[in-house]
């Protein structure tokens, strides 16, 4: 028993030290940075170039629906690293689990190629 309470007091310490290492850092660099805000300090930076326009500007919503296409089957490469890694262990189990996995992302993708999401016009 005493075991355990040994391990949950290594948990608690490190979950501690994990919020209160990064929350003291920033209260540090708050303390002894310089304060001194000013007009051109407080403008946006637009890489050394005198901003023009206004700061809201709309983009295309293809932009954000292509990123998040490629985030689903970047994620999906992750999948696919352990199921190689144990597909020995995993038999036709796995086989059949990660078959089901691509065909419901193959049919994602043929859903956003028939509404014709893929295109860049």
């Amino acid at each position: 028993m005493e075991l355990y309470q040994t391990n949950y007091l290594y948990v608690i310490l490190f979950l501690l030290l994990g919020i209160a290492l990064p929350v003291g850092a920033l209260l540090f660099g708050k303390l002894i940075r310089p304060h001194n805000p000013y007009p051109a300090k407080l403008e946006t930076y637009e890489s050394g170039i005198l901003p023009t326009g206004e700061a809201q500007v709309r983009f295309k919503i293809a932009y954000y629906i292509i990123a998040l296409e490629f985030v689903i089957f970047d994620v999906e490469t992750i999948f696919f690293y352990p199921w190689a890694v144990a597909f020995d262990e995993l038999g036709w189990f796995g086989l059949n689990a990660m078959l089901i996995f691509i065909f419901i992302l193959a049919v994602g993708l043929a859903y956003s190629w028939k509404k014709k999401v893929l295109e860049w016009n």
